[in-house]
């Protein structure tokens, strides 16, 4: 009979992988990956049938444990400035604290390795609140007569702004982060 497989050593592959991407980008080794998690490489093969198939799976938990962090505590009767503010200090924060695993998530997020229905897996329940108060955003100030998505992309260029900034003056987090979002909210006035 088959050994039940671990969570601990799918969370392990997962993390794994994570840190390699974040070292050497898409072409990580599984190899690496296995030796970082402690395993064989065979035994990351009975977790993941492929490298593909492992690298789909993180993105999927990375994107999860944003929309986890952000859905957590969501204001959903706020304003939308305030709405906006958690959506930015929440996901920005996690951004801050988990560095590697945010390269990875950038990496992955771009790749056509991670598949339309891995994309599509995230369910419209976890989006659903960062989709409708960036939508609003969108239909505002300077970005509502720009394409669908450009407010979003705003936002994510200045959050990488504040942790580039962060990243060399890391006592000035806190003020970066609030006045990051001041400068993204005036332009959705």
């Amino acid at each position: 009979m088959a050994r039940a497989k671990s969570p601990e050593k799918r969370q392990a592959i997962l993390q794994a992988a994570a840190r390699e991407i974040a070292a050497s980008g898409l072409g990580a080794s599984t190899a690496k990956i296995a030796k970082g998690a402690d395993v064989a490489e065979g035994t990351l093969f009975t977790y993941f049938a492929s490298k593909d198939e492992l690298f789909n799976e993180l993105y999927l938990e990375l994107k999860g444990e944003v929309y986890r962090r952000i859905n957590a505590e969501f204001p959903y009767k706020a304003t939308l400035q305030v709405r906006a503010r958690h959506v930015w200090t929440e996901s920005l924060n996690w951004s801050i604290e988990r560095p590697e695993e945010r390269k990875a998530s950038v990496q992955l997020g771009v790749s056509d390795v991670v598949t339309v229905a891995t994309r599509e897996r995230i369910g419209s329940q976890q989006r659903g609140a960062v989709e409708e108060t960036l939508g609003e955003i969108a239909a505002r100030g300077v970005f509502k007569d720009l394409p669908p998505g450009f407010a979003a992309s705003a936002m994510g260029a200045m959050q990488d702004a504040v942790i580039d900034t962060v990243a060399r003056k890391p006592r000035q987090k806190a003020v970066l982060v609030e006045k990051g979002f001041d400068a993204f909210w005036r332009m959705a006035k």
